[in-house]
């Protein structure tokens, strides 16, 4: 199975607003998004090594206290598919540029798929 990115996340000179980078040939199905207050953002954590995908067990919030707990009743990004799933704020669009609030990703992440949140 092959999930191609729809597109790429970008640091803004704001710390608060990242752009999501749509592809060009894509744009075509951001129409009427900026209708939107909220959108989900799903993309790869790629930042995560083999090893950490490889745990099946974590310790809820990195606190060793917690007691372990599998990975798929948490929202932990150690994961065999380390797949982020984010609702941010739609800040505003310009042609196949979103602006959003609150998006937890890397510079760089690939974006796997975009809802209306």
């Amino acid at each position: 199975m092959e999930i191609p990115p729809i597109g790429r996340v970008h640091k803004t000179e704001s710390a608060d607003i990242m752009k999501i980078e749509v592809h060009p040939e894509l744009a075509e199905g951001l129409k009427d998004i900026d209708s939107l207050k909220k959108i989900d953002v799903c993309y790869w954590m790629h930042k995560l090594d083999e090893e950490e995908r490889k745990k099946l067990k974590v310790h809820p919030r990195g606190n060793l206290k917690n007691p372990l707990t599998g990975v798929f009743a948490l929202r932990s990004p150690m994961r065999p598919n380390p797949i982020g799933v984010t609702k941010v704020k739609l800040v505003r669009r310009e042609d196949n540029n979103l602006f959003v609030e609150g998006l937890d990703a890397y510079d760089g992440s690939p974006v796997l798929d975009i809802k209306g949140g």
